[in-house]
């Protein structure tokens, strides 16, 4: 647990940044490689803490991975050729690990061991276990087979049609995995559409996939083959960055090379909702993902409800949206976001919990809550909750107020965003 003291005395943000690696693309493209033979290469690989316990995953089914930095070169005889680890398989915070290797380990003839630290061992599970066991696999764990640590006796699935019950890009791709694996036509049908990251990069590496609409289909037993990624810089972690721009007057704010797969850019759309003065610019096609960089200056905000098909394109961002929330004239709705409860922590109940310590006006509701502004913010005594996005949404607030913050547990922050506070520090001026 580490603490640190927040007190940069209202500057002004300007300059020019380039954010990490994209946390999903960086998570499925070790996975995608580890499963296709021959040699992958990835740069721009987010070496957050999330991202190198799904590299020690596959290192330990025997895939021979090697990183420098952000390189990453992976060396696979393809999925026949992965071993049964002799260890329990730890996942620390990763709720993607674990949601997408459940697909995969469902599919291979072994027994496999998962478990993770104490956050993730109370997100549940077996919205993706069920699935699985309807395809054939049998998972058991703690609580009825709910959550971590869990173990996994996978090989011969049968194809399923499944319709997710909730909106979770990571449900959706951990059944695709699997019916990767599987015999047949595996069809995932979703209400909304999520992000599709798992799609895109499928398709680079030669999977037998469709999609229509928000109906994927996949057919099974078909081999991946190894492909190069470039991972582009992660608009989730850039959004904290776009809203301090917006919110802190007197700045101006770029950031280069971000991912802007449409699926993923529900923060743009909310600041331009706000008001807030923001453009695209030199945009390019990526492997499949658009790419292009985005400059934000200060502006007068105005409230806004967020609700219905844009909730799965901003799910984590609600947290520093809040915080956008609470410098907006007027009062702002946000709802149908009950999936924020399952995050890293119940993320709608530690928003309002911190941005009340802080003095915002801000009520929770089961789905999202209600912001009232503009409200000027003070310091105090804060903590993280072990959440990496609620401890960024902290010291964005710090910038607004010229009293001290304490935040409690900033060391979660390295789980996808290791530099933040370096690059928060380039861009402050007086």
């Amino acid at each position: 647990m580490s603490h640190q003291i927040l007190s940069f005395g209202q500057p002004q943000l300007k300059g020019t940044i380039s954010v990490p690696g994209d946390k999903s693309i960086s998570h499925r493209a070790v996975m995608f490689g580890s499963l296709a033979k021959g040699k992958t290469t990835i740069t721009n690989f987010l070496a957050g803490e999330d991202c190198l316990s799904t590299i020690a995953a596959f290192q330990a089914m025997g895939v021979a991975i090697e990183r420098e930095e952000d390189r990453v070169v992976i060396e696979s005889n393809g999925v026949e050729e992965l071993v049964e680890p002799i260890e329990p398989i730890n996942l620390g915070n990763s709720g993607t690990t674990a949601r997408l290797l459940l697909g995969i380990l469902a599919g291979l003839p072994y027994h496999f061991t998962l478990y993770g630290d104490g956050s993730l061992s109370k997100r549940p599970m077996d919205r993706i276990a069920n699935p699985l066991r309807e395809m054939g696999a049998v998972i058991d764990g703690r609580d009825n087979g709910r959550l971590l640590p869990m173990s996994v006796r996978g090989g011969k699935l049968k194809s399923i049609d499944f319709k997710p019950p909730v909106k979770s890009a990571q449900i959706k791709s951990g059944v695709l995995l699997a019916g990767l694996l599987a015999e047949g036509e595996t069809t995932v049908q979703e209400k909304t559409k999520t992000r599709d990251h798992t799609e895109n990069m499928l398709k680079a590496f030669g999977a037998d996939i469709k999609v229509d609409g928000t109906t994927v289909r996949i057919k099974g037993k078909t081999p991946l083959h190894s492909c190069d990624i470039e991972v582009p810089g992660d608009i989730s972690s850039a959004a904290f960055f776009l809203v301090a721009a917006a919110i802190i007057p007197g700045s101006e704010v770029m950031i280069e090379n971000v991912g802007l797969n449409p699926t993923r850019t529900g923060i743009i759309d909310v600041l331009q909702m706000m008001g807030a003065a923001i453009e695209v610019t030199e945009t390019k096609v990526i492997g499949g993902e658009l790419i292009g960089n985005i400059r934000v200056t200060a502006s007068e905000l105005r409230p806004a409800t967020i609700e219905g098909e844009i909730i799965p394109r901003i799910i984590d961002e609600i947290p520093i949206i809040a915080l956008l929330a609470t410098q907006a004239e007027g009062e702002t709705v946000i709802k149908d976001a009950e999936e924020l409860r399952f995050k890293e922590t119940d993320r709608i109940e530690s928003v309002v919990t911190t941005l009340t310590k802080l003095g915002a006006r801000i009520t929770g509701t089961e789905d999202g809550m209600i912001v009232h502004g503009k409200t000027a913010l003070h310091g105090g005594v804060t903590d993280s909750f072990g959440d990496h996005r609620i401890g960024m949404m902290i010291a964005i607030a710090s910038l607004l107020i010229d009293e001290k913050i304490e935040l409690h547990d900033a060391a979660c922050i390295a789980v996808s965003y290791p530099n933040f506070f370096e690059h928060l520090h380039t861009l402050i001026t007086r």
